[in-house]
């Protein structure tokens, strides 16, 4: 192995893998089993030692058949880092690339050392600081007496020389890509022995094949034209013989087919350690197409310049100067065509703008300078004041960009420019004439024309217009006064026509005016005026033609048109009041039937009401004249069945409420922060008991689930009621899924769930039962609505469910196909705030008992409630007050008497609600505890839903041991 810096079959070497092999053996297993007399052994081991150690260019690894090192030499640690103590027991994997670790080159090694007897090893490995290093070297087996001990890899850093390999290559491969790329011929003379290798250029510039080619000197100098033969040589062989490294000239080389090709050739010479020309090496460029194109230039330049001489058009090559700013100030004329000075009226070749025209547009710098720097072309037509001139220019880059030269090519066109001007002057009074003339005959009839000459106030009329205004048309052609014309016209009339006339007078240009004249026979009748006022050349008025045109036919047609929209205008007023009266109509019947839709609601409900609470009030009053026959009796024992009785139809009440209230979105709610993963896998034994064997009940929880602000109980009883409906669709059993999940609410999801948009957690209940049709999933949330047979359902589950979600910023919806299975998912905002793993006390659990002097202020407007209240809290030791209403309670919390709790009922009579009391009782007594007692929680009676500290909510109808436990908690200190 050259390559790896080591042979293997030197005798050095062999000596260091036998004491590998031995320190092998030292280090194995079975050496545990060795006689206890080890002091010569170790002497060896030593020795062993001391050669494996001190080769410290080579990296020497010994690992055990599972790749684990047993041994590691100093090399190794030079090489790649890590010391013995690190490596030795651990995997020789971390000094192999991770490309390699990914691939198993280590085991891979491992095989073909054991196969093969070595793998060699030429690739890059990882010190212990991450840097990579190109080794060399290869895996041995190790055995003892035919047993397998293990592997030693041998190493040797080789990262330089590796990448002077690559250099070296990459170097030649660019001289390869270069010589091949390049339409030179090269060539390389052997001074020494006369001989000359040529490219393959050499065929495809010239023509010879190379196979033909002798490969001398004297081939080449033989190829040279005669009449350049001597100057070559004499000119190479003074570089040969001299100092020089570097050689040119140019000369005509015959081609294979006898043409002769100019050429460029360069050469450079290599000489030895003494001095001597030794190698030359050069380049023969093929000169024919540059000599065709300078030949072709200069053809094309003189085409070019005798076109300039002698085209019409000027041209000119501008240099524009700038300023320090960058902003053109200033443009000289460099070069210029004959045409030039005919065309401009001036010589300026070689001359600055400024110095003939300072007073030039900025127009011309800036347009110019313009093209100059961006290179845009420029085209335009523009006046030059200073050459009285216009001119048409075309304007482009010319030369190097640092130059700021551009070439202008420009005709004067003002012969041109002016023709036109008078031809748009002579067309625009030809279009006022026409359209003049249209206007009148559009109008309608010429009945008459008339000449004004101003300067003499002379009227003349032709015999239509003297028979227009009821005159003598032979008076008219002698010419008549304005007063004349003007006592015709309808004196209504006469002092808008005098404005109309002093108004165009005075502007000049058309004129236009209706008014009536008085006919011959007394009538008058509408005639319209059209004219022109014509100035002189000094702007005076000089004349005022015009026609006359009868108008009475338009006029009547135009009065009719007026009537017409009139009339319709009113026709459209009375339609607009009476789509206004029916809209109003139909708004009330709308009105109507939804107020009608609201009682049948009503209907609906109280009917489903009254139902229920019948047959819990005859279970309960029932119960109690049972009751008081059998007190009466003096059957004492037999009473607990009738106060069991009671007892439970009045909670089975108290649950239809709370349904109710659910519905309505009124109920109470406590809500917290929850984790809806953990309160779901808390529920799943119970759901499971409640759903019976024959349901399979799963729970899905989503990762990472987003926590929420709701009531647990609330959230719990949802559940479960849903489990239960779940399994009352599934008869023959089946499987109920649990699934949270959190979801992204965009604006048009949010929209279509009637919910905010923003971020929403969802618990899903589905089921394989039966599923439901569309008519049932449109009804499922209306109250009493139920599928269930009589007896077995209130249907108000979903429609508490609903109004739970809904009070909790939240949405429901079912999804469901007839023998699919139903799917229904709540949705609940997510809470972006911490939330508590621990469990917090029931306060349920809590003594109940008073503390000396502990006083309670009792307001509520209902007797039986307060005498309850005082009855169970008097019992337990407390000091009561009672009031009714809010007016004497709040006296009370005035005053001085000691209160340490308020209970109250939200809705009191006196004026405020037990809110609004408690809120001025806190103001003399900052740190009074209130519990509000209250059927329903209402927002606005509570604060909108925020309680102060020291503040709760208790629901009725409630236990009396909760409401003792409610009254301790807050008594606490």
């Amino acid at each position: 192995m050259e390559e790896a810096g080591f042979d293997l079959h030197d005798p050095h070497t062999h000596v260091v893998l036998s004491q590998l092999q031995a320190l092998a053996r030292s280090s194995a297993p079975e050496a545990a089993l060795d006689k206890p007399s080890r002091s010569p052994h170790v002497t060896d081991e030593a020795r062993q030692r001391a050669v494996f150690d001190s080769s410290i260019d080579f990296a020497m690894v010994v690992i055990d058949t599972q790749g684990i090192v047993t041994d590691w030499n100093m090399g190794a640690t030079h090489v790649m880092g890590w010391t013995s103590d690190e490596m030795c027991g651990s995997s020789a994997e971390p000094f192999f690339t991770p490309e390699d670790r990914e691939q198993g080159r280590l085991a891979l090694e491992m095989r073909l050392a054991l196969r093969d007897g070595r793998a060699n090893d030429e690739r890059w490995h990882l010190r212990k600081d991450g840097q990579r290093f190109w080794a060399s070297g290869e895996m041995m087996p190790l055995y003892d007496d035919g047993l397998h001990l293990g592997f030693v890899k041998i190493l040797r850093d080789r990262t330089n020389e590796h990448l002077a390999g690559l250099a070296i290559k990459e170097t030649q491969e660019r001289y390869r890509l270069a010589v091949k790329a390049t339409n030179d011929a090269i060539w390389d003379w052997d001074l020494s022995g006369n001989q000359v290798v040529w490219n393959e250029a050499l065929e495809q510039a010239y023509g010879h094949p190379l196979a033909s080619v002798e490969p001398t000197g004297d081939w080449w100098i033989g190829h040279i034209h005669p009449d350049d033969r001597a100057g070559v040589y004499e000119s190479i062989h003074a570089v040969i013989d001299g100092s020089q490294s570097a050689w040119s000239g140019e000369y005509r080389f015959q081609r294979h087919d006898g043409s002769f090709a100019e050429v460029l050739d360069r050469g450079h010479v290599i000489r030895n350690a003494e001095g001597r020309a030794v190698r030359m090496i050069g380049a023969m460029l093929d000169l024919t197409r540059v000599r065709n194109a300078e030949s072709a230039l200069r053809q094309s330049e003189e085409r070019f310049r005798k076109i300039l001489e002698n085209i019409e058009s000027a041209f000119a090559i501008v240099e524009v100067k700038f300023d320090a700013e960058d902003r053109p100030i200033d443009y000289c004329f460099i070069e210029a065509n004959p045409a030039f000075e005919r065309q401009a009226g001036v010589n300026l070749r070689g001359r600055w703008v400024t110095e003939f025209a300072p007073d030039l547009e900025q127009f011309w710098f800036d347009t110019y300078g313009h093209v100059a720097k961006t290179g845009e072309p420029a085209t335009f037509e523009n006046y030059a004041e200073a050459f009285k001139r216009w001119f048409d220019v075309r304007a482009v880059k010319v030369g190097l960009p640092e130059e700021r030269k551009i070439a202008v090519i420009f005709s004067d066109v003002t012969a041109r420019r002016n023709a036109e001007d008078r031809l748009r002057t002579s067309e625009a009074v030809a279009r006022e004439n026409i359209e003049r003339v249209q206007l009148a005959l559009a109008a309608g009839a010429i009945i008459g024309t008339w000449h004004w000459h101003l300067p003499t106030d002379r009227f003349a009329v032709d015999e239509g217009f003297a028979l227009a205004f009821g005159l003598d048309p032979a008076l008219g052609r002698e010419g008549l006064s304005l007063e004349t014309i003007v006592a015709t016209v309808h004196p209504d009339d006469r002092e808008g026509l005098s404005a109309a006339i002093s108004e165009v007078i005075q502007r000049g240009g058309s004129y236009s005016h209706q008014y009536r004249v008085r006919r011959a026979d007394g009538h008058y009748y509408w005639i319209e005026a059209n004219g022109r006022v014509e100035n002189d050349a000094e702007g005076k008025p000089l004349r005022f033609p015009g026609v006359l045109i009868d108008v009475e036919a338009r006029r009547s047609v135009e009065a009719e048109r007026d009537r017409a929209l009139s009339a319709l205008r009113a026709l459209n007023d009375t339609l607009e009041q009476r789509v206004t009266e029916r809209t109003v109509k139909l708004i009330q019947a709308e009105e109507k039937l939804r107020q009608s839709q609201k009682m049948e609601a009503v209907g609906q409900l109280t009917g489903g009401l009254a139902h229920d609470f019948n047959n819990l009030l005859a279970g309960i009053s029932g119960a109690l004249e049972l009751m008081s026959t059998r007190i009466a009796q003096g059957r004492w024992m037999e009473t607990d069945k009738y106060i069991s009785t009671a007892q439970g139809a009045a909670k089975r009440a108290a649950a239809l409420t709370h349904r109710l209230l659910a519905f309505s979105r009124r109920q109470t709610l406590d809500p917290r922060p929850t984790d809806v993963n953990a309160l779901m896998e808390g529920m799943t034994e119970l759901i499971q008991r409640t759903v019976g064997p024959s349901i399979r009940v799963e729970t899905v929880g989503a990762t990472n689930l987003w926590p929420t602000l709701v009531d647990v109980s609330q959230l719990e009883n949802a559940l479960l009621n849903l489990c239960i409906n779940a399994r009352d669709a599934m008869p023959n059993g089946g499987r109920i899924t649990i699934e949270t999940a959190n979801r992204w609410m965009d604006r048009e999801a949010a929209r279509s769930y009637d919910i905010p948009e923003g971020q929403y957690l969802s618990v899903s209940v589905t089921d394989t039962g039966t599923g439901m049709a569309p008519d049932v999933i449109a009804k499922a949330f209306d109250p009493f609505f139920t599928t269930k047979p009589i007896g077995q359902g209130t249907g108000l589950g979903l429609s508490m469910i609903y109004g739970f979600a809904k009070q909790s910023g939240g949405q429901v919806r079912i999804y469901s196909e007839v023998g699919e299975g139903t799917t229904l998912r709540i949705y609940l905002p997510r809470y972006y705030g911490e939330v508590d793993d621990e469990i917090p006390e029931t306060r349920e659990s809590l003594a109940a008992a008073a503390h000396a002097g502990e006083t309670i202020l009792i307001v509520d407007d209902e007797p039986t409630v307060r005498m309850l209240l005082t009855d169970v809290l008097g019992d337990l030791g407390y000091t009561l007050i009672e009031a009714a209403d809010s007016l004497a309670g709040l006296k009370l919390l005035q005053s001085d008497v000691r209160i340490d709790l308020l209970i109250t009922d939200v809705g009191l009579p006196g004026g405020m609600n037990g809110r609004q009391m408690a809120d001025a009782g806190r103001e003399v007594r900052p740190e009074l505890k209130v519990l509000f007692i209250t059927g329903y929680a209402e927002n606005a009676a509570i604060g909108n839903g925020y309680l102060g500290p020291d503040m709760q909510v208790l629901t009725k109808p409630f236990a009396m041991d909760a409401l003792a436990s409610r009254v301790r908690e807050l008594m606490s200190p």
